[in-house]
């Protein structure tokens, strides 16, 4: 490009017919790119999208010359006119029109990458962590961060609007143990001395209320040094939030109020309030769970009262010491679970402390077999 200066004018994924004729300058990643002689198409992505790059006849030779030597994941600069696609694409936004390009410029060269940035790519999991750099470049990753941005976008003026502030709390602080083990910071200043890292910031919590800040709240990082499970991490992010003079339907109505406006500006779904309310107790007995997803149709039934006088003790003995026998119908499941699935089921419900887990199977001839028969 000389010594003139380059500037962007337009993301790749943004244009479309009614900017046909306007001289643009885009940058992004090579995608891409297809040599047919003497035509060479060259997509080029950014965070927003991709657009049609396009060299012919009327391109100078030494830019079809660089564009020649375009490969997959190059950093590309490149100025030209907008014009109207003779093939078009109509699976991408951009697909009507391309850019006759006039300028080329290569920022950075790319080695062959380990994986095609593709979207949903099945790419092993290993290997896309090692690689995240270009693993964040996929078009579906990206609207994930994208869709991060906005939900605490919205979180903030939610809150600000119900009258909320946003305040900062210290993350170097003092231990304060609430059921997990604490992430500690040694301290330079003072050797032999550690700092904790917050589990969550509730004593700050009760100071600012204490303070006067009766509406608090704050997009929080939290760290737990626990043992990890699917839904458990060793550093997260929460929406930590304290109201005083208030009562618990307050309280549930704010919560109500900013995941209603949550699904309605992030994803366009518009749902009911009041949710649907339900004991802790109800919760636990049904699904064994105070979180619990009501799609889940297998709940517990207890059958307490069925088998306390039996005469089976594995049955009997925890109704009579005050426990309870729980049971799950699978209708329909016999075919689908075998010995070896049902052994690996047991072994995961002593994770949740059960002593056991007995089982059942009726087949559809009629006869049965258990593991108590």
């Amino acid at each position: 490009m000389g010594q003139k200066k380059f500037h962007r004018t337009h993301y790749c994924g943004t244009v479309r017919m009614a900017d046909v004729g306007k001289t643009i300058s885009v940058c992004g990643w090579v995608q891409r790119s297809r040599n047919l002689g003497s035509l060479i198409f060259t997509d080029l992505r950014d965070r927003t999208g991709i657009i049609q790059l396009a060299f012919d006849e009327q391109t100078p030779k030494e830019i079809f010359d660089t564009a020649f030597t375009l490969r997959a994941e190059f950093v590309v600069a490149a100025t030209g006119v907008l014009r109207e696609r003779s093939s078009k694409n109509h699976e991408l936004p951009t697909g009507d029109v391309e850019v006759e390009v006039t300028e080329l410029k290569i920022l950075a060269k790319a080695e062959t990458p380990p994986f095609e940035i593709l979207e949903d790519s099945d790419v092993n999991d290993t290997l896309r962590l090692k690689y995240r750099y270009l693993d964040l470049r996929r078009p579906d990753m990206q609207r994930g961060i994208l869709m991060r941005h906005r939900i605490t976008k919205v979180t903030r003026d939610y809150f600000d609007e119900q009258g909320f502030y946003e305040i900062e709390t210290p993350i170097l602080t003092k231990s304060t143990p609430e059921g997990a083990r604490d992430y500690l910071v040694p301290s330079r200043m003072h050797p032999g001395k550690f700092y904790a890292l917050p589990q969550s910031p509730q004593q700050y919590k009760q100071l600012l209320m204490l303070s006067g800040f009766d509406r608090y709240m704050q997009i929080v990082r939290c760290f737990r040094d626990e043992d990890l499970r699917a839904d458990r991490q060793p550093e997260f992010t929460q929406i930590d939030l304290e109201m005083s003079f208030v009562d618990v339907d307050d309280v549930i109505a704010v919560n109500e109020g900013y995941l209603k406006r949550v699904f309605r500006e992030i994803l366009g779904v518009e749902v009911s309030v009041p949710f649907q309310r339900m004991p802790w107790i109800e919760a636990m007995n049904r699904f064994g769970s105070d979180k619990p997803d009501l799609r889940f149709g297998f709940e517990l039934k207890d059958i307490s009262d069925i088998v306390k006088d039996c005469g089976f003790g594995v049955f009997s003995g925890p109704v009579a010491s005050g426990g309870s026998v729980r049971l799950i119908n699978i209708n329909g499941g016999a075919e689908k679970f075998n010995r070896k699935k049902i052994d690996k089921l047991g072994e995961f419900a002593k994770t949740y402390q059960a002593k056991g887990l007995a089982w059942l199977r009726w087949n559809a001839d009629g006869s049965s077999s258990s593991s108590y028969a």
